[in-house]
């Protein structure tokens, strides 16, 4: 597939070419079930000149359906085009085709879909991660030039690094929110998946910036990424988090920071605490955010409305036909935390953790530009095969860190397994660094190519 980097420098016959041949590899790809609808020969397409590029379905573009994968949005019509969508736009962009996901990006495995499940180009019967499986599974599959995804614990990374492409969440703040389906409100970040490290700066470095829309959005300086590959770099390997990886990943990032060594970057050592505090502080405060965000959700304004014979009964009957089993016991388990009697023991204990951890962040940061860990602590598993919920959010134990204390990361992939799967580093980097995180990216690629 023609890298997003070249596909800007095509001319306008050359893009339609290429959008017809994007299409017809779609229709012959169906069965990866990575895009929910593409839009090249209907009367809301957005083709026009522009390159297209994938938009995970928790993403508003005016005129499209978007329903965050999930039963209770069904007939819900974008009325606007979020601010990331805006600088597509503007950049010469088009939105080409909504994207798979886990249901209101709560899942690792894209399997919560109201649509069905999205199979993992590189062996489909395992999962392909997630939320953003969608939208990583086109960019590995051929199927896309690039993907927006959304990251509330890892949903770009995960997805990207099980898939074998490039996944890179931005600092908090730094790409605007307005106009993405919430899930977490403070922990939430639009970023890019993509083929290549180069490719992931060109798309953050359009949907960057200072949105007035967004409160939470960054007031400050914003300056083009210069990508240096000759940069080199003080790393911070986290030891007891490779050490707790699967054989195959673990022997994977040991040869990778070898070859960092001998390449002139500095490496240095460090320990995290247990990242099961990370895992637990995520939960409590992500699953509590969004029994407050999903409260929307009631079938008075819009989405689904259910048949009742009272207030009561239309918010029980709409939610309990509305949302997936995933979402629910999410919703349960966010009210509960945040229920009289249990607020202290559990929310703000959690709130007290995610500064514990950003602190963690801070201190291994005095003595290093980058933390080199792992991304996930296995290999993609099959469909069916891991079926305790509390198992499957084992699997964001080295991702959720990143968005708890707001850092940029990145997910790069470093080799393949003799299966053909493949196997990825995460790199995190200083709030608001993150030209020195994708300038990490980079090393890592070009590296993982001798």
């Amino acid at each position: 597939m023609i890298s997003l980097e070249a596909a800007l420098k095509l001319s306008s016959e050359e893009l339609k070419n290429l959008k017809q041949d994007l299409s017809k590899k779609i229709k012959e790809k169906k069965e990866l079930g990575a895009y929910i609808e593409q839009f090249l020969d209907s009367e809301i397409n957005t083709s026009g000149d522009g390159v297209p590029v994938a938009i995970k379905d928790n993403i508003q573009v005016k005129g499209w359906s978007v329903t965050s994968a999930s039963k209770i949005l069904q007939g819900y019509i974008a009325p606007y085009d979020a601010t990331a969508i805006v600088k597509l736009k503007n950049a010469g962009i088009c939105p080409f085709g909504r994207t798979n996901m886990d249901e209101f990006a709560m899942g690792s495995t894209t399997a919560t879909s109201f649509y069905g499940k999205t199979l993992n180009p590189l062996d489909n019967s395992r999962v392909p991660g997630g939320s953003s499986g969608g939208s990583a599974a086109a960019v590995a599959g051929g199927i896309a030039i690039a993907a927006l995804g959304s990251d509330t614990g890892g949903s770009i990374r995960q997805p990207a690094a099980f898939c074998g492409c490039v996944g890179f969440k931005p600092t908090y703040g730094r790409v605007s929110r307005y106009g993405l389906g919430a899930y977490s409100s403070s922990l939430d970040q639009i970023g890019p998946i993509t083929q290549n490290v180069k490719d992931a700066a060109i798309l953050y470095d359009i949907i960057k910036g200072h949105d007035e829309k967004d409160s939470t959005s960054y007031n400050g300086e914003y300056k083009p990424t210069n990508l240096d590959p000759n940069k080199k770099l003080k790393i911070a390997v986290i030891k007891n988090y490779i050490e707790n990886t699967d054989e195959v990943i673990k022997n994977a990032l040991l040869k990778t920071i070898e070859k960092l060594k001998s390449a002139g970057h500095e490496i240095v050592y460090k320990e995290f605490s247990n990242a099961n505090i990370d895992i637990a502080a995520y939960y409590i405060i992500a699953n509590a955010e969004a029994s407050a965000n999903l409260s929307r959700f009631d079938g008075v304004r819009y989405g689904r409305r259910a048949e009742a014979k009272n207030l009561h009964e239309l918010y029980a009957n709409t939610r309990a036909e509305g949302f997936g089993a995933e979402v629910q016991r999410r919703l349960l388990l966010g009210t509960f935390v945040l229920s009289s009697g249990y607020y202290d023991a559990y929310y703000v204990k959690a709130q007290k953790a995610r500064e514990f951890i950003r602190r963690e962040y801070e201190e291994v940061f005095n003595e290093a530009d980058l933390i080199f860990s792992p991304v996930t602590p296995t290999l993609p598993y099959k469909f069916g095969s891991i079926t305790e919920p509390l198992k499957v959010y084992l699997g964001d134990l080295y991702t959720v860190g990143a968005n708890l204390a707001g850092l940029p990361a990145i997910s790069v992939p470093v080799c393949k397994t003799n299966e053909g799967l493949s196997i990825s580093a995460q790199l995190l980097g200083k709030a608001f660094d993150d030209e020195n995180v994708l300038n990490g990216g980079l090393v890592l690629e070009n590296l993982s190519k001798e």
